[in-house]
């Protein structure tokens, strides 16, 4: 009897420890499911929202092109929306993409502060945020993308210095609700600075122009040409848009190509200008590395992986850091635009010199 039971006792140790050692490795893998993080699918496609401001000036339809080019490329989802120069278009485009469930935001603000509640509504729902070329008030997102706006601000204004060292200037700033604007003009106001303490030039007019718009520009230098007979020197222009809207006033008054126009953006129009020798420099920003390098940090991000290649930028606004990749720019004239925008194939040499009669050209 009591061997009987002894066996019992043991075919029952047998079966449990055989059942346990048959469910062990079922119990580890819902463990590590358990322990997954959340809504990450790595066979899952990457949609990336980009919110535009506007497509109204050249440089923008490039942006969106060569951000629609990368994520083709990187088989990446894309959709992107246009506001069409309005905040409240732009907020609902920003809800919009929300209910489509990107992955990442990628806004181009219209206005740096109303912006940074988009941004609030993004990271809500986990989505990162990457400020778009302009920088929005808000040291909740993950990344500015942009050129070196400080560094553009810096280039204008030396070059006008360099080539207008006395004189009377006009300085027609971007949009107010842009933080690229003022970070110009604080620094265009830097380099400037110690000629206007010595005397040897003077602003006789500045004001910032609303959405950066080439009529109210041109409206603006008409009237300082007027108050001051046509007694000025240099016109200090934060891009090429509004470069085109004073040289049209400067036209009116017969002094095209007597006074020193600058730019931004090296748009097609102001590259003949340049050729022509109506606007006297632009700052070009190659938009195809500022796309690519947006989009591949989207993915990044998408990914949760770090961004190794930002470094800290002030917002001078909130006086906080963020985390921002930089790309490099450089002054176009009318002596290299040969070595710079039609070398990079950025411009073709028959659209650079459209304008310019064929016995005047550079050889090529």
């Amino acid at each position: 009897m009591k061997n009987w039971t002894k066996g019992i006792i043991l075919l029952i140790y047998s079966v449990v420890f055989f059942t346990a050692c048959v469910n062990a490795p079922q119990e580890t893998v819902d463990r590590t499911a358990a322990n997954a993080p959340a809504n990450i699918d790595p066979n899952k496609k990457i949609k990336i929202g980009f919110a535009m401001d506007t497509l109204k000036e050249e440089r923008w339809v490039r942006d969106k092109e060569a951000f629609e080019a990368r994520c083709k490329e990187l088989n990446v989802a894309c959709v992107v929306t246009v506001a069409d120069n309005k905040s409240d278009k732009q907020a609902n485009d920003v809800d919009n993409l929300l209910t489509q469930n990107v992955d990442v935001l990628v806004i181009a603000p219209h206005d740096a502060t109303q912006a940074a509640s988009m941004v609030e509504k993004a990271k809500a729902q986990g989505v990162p945020v990457i400020s778009y070329d302009r920088l929005i008030n808000s040291d909740k997102i993950d990344l500015y993308v942009s050129h070196q706006v400080p560094v553009i601000g810096r280039k204008i204004a030396e070059y006008a210095l360099q080539k207008v060292p006395k004189g009377n200037y006009v300085m027609v700033y971007g949009a107010s609700t842009d933080n690229n604007a003022a970070i110009m003009k604080k620094e265009q106001l830097a380099v400037l600075q110690p000629a206007i303490d010595r005397g040897d030039i003077k602003i006789v007019a500045d004001q910032f122009i609303t959405d950066w718009k080439p009529v109210e520009a041109l409206n603006f230098v008409e009237n300082a040409l007027t108050q001051n007979n046509d007694n000025i020197q240099a016109v200090v222009v934060s891009n090429d848009g509004m470069a085109g809207g004073a040289i049209s006033a400067l036209e009116k008054r017969g002094l095209t190509g007597k006074v020193l126009v600058t730019g931004q953006d090296a748009q097609k129009d102001a590259l003949q200008r340049i050729a022509q020798g109506k606007q006297t420099m632009t700052v070009y920003k190659p938009i195809i590395p500022l796309a690519n390098a947006a989009v591949e940090a989207a993915i990044k991000l998408a990914k949760k992986e770090s961004l190794s290649d930002a470094k800290p930028f002030k917002n001078d606004a909130l006086g906080k850091d963020v985390p921002a990749i930089l790309l490099e720019v450089q002054v176009v004239d009318k002596n290299n635009l040969m070595q710079t925008v039609i070398k990079d194939g950025y411009a073709t040499f028959e659209d650079v010199y459209a304008n310019v009669p064929p016995d005047q050209r550079p050889k090529q």
